[in-house]
């Protein structure tokens, strides 16, 4: 009877450490988008919406030559930062995702869109 005992005190045991770990990975949620491996940009833009020229906030955004530049997805759909002209891309940034942060290196005014969203308009000034 002892062997019987033991064997269900086991089974309940297991058992019981699989629901504990199950609700305990549950209630982890990581500090930030794992898209995010990087360090921080010096300049971050929160993408709100396919809104078009309102998409982007802030915009346009100035940074300063050499500083770095992050888009953070506050929208529920995928989104990017596309230069117009072949310079930056951040790629697809999943939603509640930040970009990797991009360095801005040469002086000018960088229009840029969404390419899921092409109506999704920003500027990047760079002093």
């Amino acid at each position: 009877m002892s062997g019987l005992f033991s064997t269900r005190r086991w089974f309940a045991l297991g058992v019981l450490t699989i629901l504990v770990n199950a609700f305990t990975a549950c209630d982890k949620s990581p500090t930030q988008p794992s898209s995010n491996p990087g360090p921080s940009a010096d300049v971050t833009v929160t993408i709100q919406g396919n809104r078009g020229n309102q998409s982007y906030s802030p915009n346009p955004v100035t940074v300063r030559v050499g500083q770095t530049l992050a888009w953070r997805n506050a929208d529920s759909a995928a989104h990017t930062a596309t230069q117009d002209t072949a310079g930056f891309n951040t790629g697809n940034i999943a939603s509640g995702a930040t970009s990797s942060p991009i360095a801005m290196n040469t002086a000018g005014t960088f229009p840029y869109h969404c390419t899921i969203h092409p109506g999704m308009t920003g500027t990047v000034t760079v002093q």
